[in-house]
């Protein structure tokens, strides 16, 4: 495994980021794939054992029992200081914004449950999950940087934005003394480069760390096509991000088969060992020893000029997709992605 400086912060992560939407009690949120914490706690083991010290998760994963189990299974198999955490929080709820909660009575709320789901006195990097466009980004940073202040958060990070929001926000906490956003994670793979027309190059020049999910397009860019899994079947956000350019993502996807078949490495390796070249850890998911294993590998495939301008040159512009599509008043709502189930935040 190879290491990183996240960003401007003084966090060393490794090259791949865990992420952890696969873990959790699948009766409490809307992914049926998700793994029980036996298997996840194998995983994430595994991972630790793999050299992988980066890990993602969040509240709204599986009601916060991916939390649970994340932040369990890493206080057994590695010291605190060991490891870099991360975790997001939503935007206020319809129910907070009509009796008045603030968007700072609401980033403490949500971050005193994740430390409690998760048995942890901080967390490293605390992510704006979403853009609330019902309340006032002064009270987002504010909020934030009363956590950061508290000692409960090291550093700050935003996820599902656009980089005019990133630049805005960044510059009001410069101004007011707040602690900043050093890393963003965005929707960014090889069969979805959008990021690249505006927010690769901004965070390039400022330093912000690039953390994106969907790095394997939902396991697409990891298999022949024809090929399917559980996943693929059962897990509808997915097909709604990618299935509208199956016909022009294929041609990368063939790309990659190519390039793989002529290095003798796997589908996996070529597709994380080019994003690699443009980000700084891939938010990698994995629910089986080799998605791992795979993502580790990625790290030690170094690919040359002309692979990857053959795995580029096929790519066309594609609409926005999943959190990103949605409009505005449907985001503040959050009636399309996520649910946070019964549990009182």
């Amino acid at each position: 495994m190879k290491y990183t400086r996240l960003g401007k912060s003084e966090l060393t992560v490794s090259r791949i980021c865990m992420g952890c939407m696969g873990f959790g009690d699948a009766g409490q949120g809307q992914h049926a794939w998700t793994l029980d914490e036996e298997h996840s706690r194998e995983i994430i083991r595994h991972g630790l054992e793999s050299g992988i010290n980066f890990f993602d998760t969040a509240i709204a994963y599986q009601s916060g029992t991916s939390e649970q189990y994340v932040g369990k299974a890493l206080r057994n198999f590695a010291r605190r200081d060991e490891v870099v955490v991360a975790t997001k929080f939503l935007p206020r709820t319809e129910e907070e914004i009509g009796s008045g909660v603030t968007g700072q009575q609401h980033i403490e709320r949500m971050l005193n449950k994740s430390l409690q789901n998760l048995g942890m006195d901080y967390v490293d990097l605390y992510i704006y999950h979403m853009w609330d466009w019902q309340t006032p980004i002064a009270d987002i940073l504010d909020g934030l940087n009363r956590m950061v202040k508290a000692g409960k958060v090291r550093y700050i990070g935003i996820s599902n934005c656009y980089a005019w929001q990133l630049a805005k926000a960044n510059a009001m906490a410069e101004k007011e003394g707040w602690a900043k956003f050093i890393s963003v994670q965005g929707h960014y793979n090889l069969i979805f480069r959008e990021e690249e027309r505006e927010m690769v190059p901004y965070c390039d020049e400022e330093g912000i760390a690039l953390t994106p999910y969907s790095a394997l397009a939902s396991g697409r860019l990891s298999r022949r096509r024809g090929e399917t899994s559980e996943r693929l079947q059962k897990d509808a956000y997915a097909r709604f991000k990618y299935d509208a350019t199956a016909q022009q993502d294929s041609i990368i996807i063939d790309r990659v088969s190519e390039i793989a078949e002529k290095r003798s490495v796997t589908m996996t390796e070529v597709s994380l060992a080019w994003l690699l070249t443009k980000v700084t850890a891939p938010v990698v998911g994995a629910t089986k020893f080799h998605h791992v294993d795979g993502a580790v590998r990625s790290t030690e495939l170094e690919l040359t000029d002309e692979e990857i301008a053959f795995l580029e040159a096929p790519y066309v512009p594609h609409a926005l997709s999943g959190v990103m599509a949605q409009n505005k008043p449907a985001c503040a709502k959050e009636k399309h992605v996520w649910s946070t189930g019964n549990q009182k935040i």
